[in-house]
């Protein structure tokens, strides 16, 4: 997702508002952070402190493909020193950005965001690394992989000769200058999941973690063609959002199980998009008025995983300042307690560092304490076992010094990550 001059809540800026694939920021330098407490110093309750290490279009790392693998690996454990300098406890590694692999995967190629050529071996492995490392510094490693986004552009030409998805290209929908796999496809959905199990099978990561992308954004006047799909297997189902979101349940439920099959202990779980429906949509939904609604947009139901229980933590990515008028984070955070209370699934919050300082962004976010009082409110509710930051860039970088305000006020005694 491209940055834009100004952050309406409109379906066409949605995206923006995300995070997670926000993109065009300059390169991370090397923060101040505020070193924990000294050995031996009591620890604060059990919570989750982490950050977002994306890798789709070298956004945080590596700062640009082609680097030497000495460099790359440099960077990747500048990277983990500074959240350990912030008093984090764990990183969500992007390792799958777009049907690619930043390990030796035995489904697709290599990621072009390493060396630049998709499929070129970069002559080492950066996941492996990254567990290693992290583990070594007492990190947590959250392995994140995007499960159906197969490139930032429509051009199979330009994929690895060998990549599934011109061996397959009945699996391929080309919508808002993107190219997907189609979940309406059974054959695609077990796909995906072999592909990202296969990083699970070779690396002890501590979970596995998802972002807010399953059915694409919205793109106005586009149409996500899966004609053929619903055809064939909608059958049964009261309309296509329906079936959609029946191809994402069952997705989400499929890969639970597998997970927990393959390295029992690993945890599963998913930060969507901040909104599951308004209110004016379900009685049951948050009180807010955004442009875009996981379950009818995304055809996500993230309010049912909970409820079912299929997965073990939620991370909302609830972007927003405290009295923003579409979305306040002060009415979406109990809201998402109230979720996830009495279910055992942890709740953490995904934060907006991205946002402060940027001038396109509501004036709170140039208050250099408004994350801080993000944590504060949320402290009062006991489902909130946590924070994700969005992302590496900004841990680094500290924009208007609203990390080191974050620390002090609130990370000044280490914390185990809640499991």
């Amino acid at each position: 997702m491209g940055r834009v001059s100004r952050r309406t809540f409109t379906v066409a800026s949605a995206v923006a508002l995300t995070g997670p694939l926000a993109t065009g920021d300059s390169v991370a330098r090397p923060g101040t952070g505020i070193t924990p407490g000294p050995p031996g110093r009591r620890s604060a309750p059990a919570e989750l402190r982490g950050v977002w290490l994306t890798t789709v279009l070298n956004r945080d790392w590596p700062s640009r493909a082609g680097l030497t693998p000495d460099r790359q690996r440099a960077e990747l454990v500048a990277h983990l020193d500074t959240a350990v300098r912030r008093g984090l406890n764990t990183v969500v590694f992007q390792v799958r950005p777009a049907a690619d692999a930043l390990w030796p995967s035995a489904y697709e190629p290599w990621s072009q965001y390493l060396t630049g050529v998709q499929g070129r071996d970069p002559g080492w492995d950066p996941l492996g690394t990254a567990v290693a490392e992290a583990h070594a510094r007492g990190l947590e490693l959250h392995a994140w992989f995007n499960p159906y986004r197969i490139a930032t552009h429509t051009d199979p030409g330009r994929l690895a000769a060998h990549h599934p998805a011109r061996t397959h290209p009945d699996w391929v929908v080309r919508y808002g200058g993107k190219m997907y796999y189609n979940p309406g496809l059974p054959a695609v959905r077990a796909f995906v999941q072999d592909a990202m199990l296969d990083a699970v099978r070779r690396y002890p990561v501590d979970a596995v973690h998802w972002d807010d992308y399953f059915y694409p954004y919205p793109v106005a006047g586009q149409t996500f063609d899966d004609d053929a799909a619903y055809a064939a297997h909608g059958a049964g189902f009261p309309d296509r959002a329906a079936w959609r979101r029946d191809n994402i349940d069952a997705l989400v439920r499929e890969m639970a199980a597998r997970v927990r099959q393959v390295r029992p202990g690993t945890r599963f779980g998913i930060s969507p998009f901040g909104v599951w429906r308004n209110a004016a949509s379900d009685p049951q939904g948050s009180d807010t008025r955004a442009g875009v609604q996981t379950y009818d947009d995304l055809h996500a139901d993230t309010r049912k995983w909970v409820r079912e229980g299929w997965i073990d933590y939620i991370c909302p990515q609830i972007y927003w300042n405290v009295g923003f008028a579409a979305a306040d984070y002060a009415k979406l955070v109990p809201w998402w307690a109230a979720v996830t209370r009495g279910t055992g699934v942890r709740l953490y919050v995904g934060e907006a560092l991205y946002k402060v300082g940027d001038p396109a962004q509501p004036a709170a976010w140039r208050d250099p304490a408004e994350l801080s009082r993000h944590l504060t409110l949320a402290r009062k509710y006991p489902e909130v076992r946590g924070h994700v930051f969005f992302s590496a860039k900004g841990v680094g970088s500290d924009p208007l010094g609203a990390m080191t305000r974050v620390v002090s006020d609130h990370y000044r005694q280490p914390a185990t990550p809640v499991r």
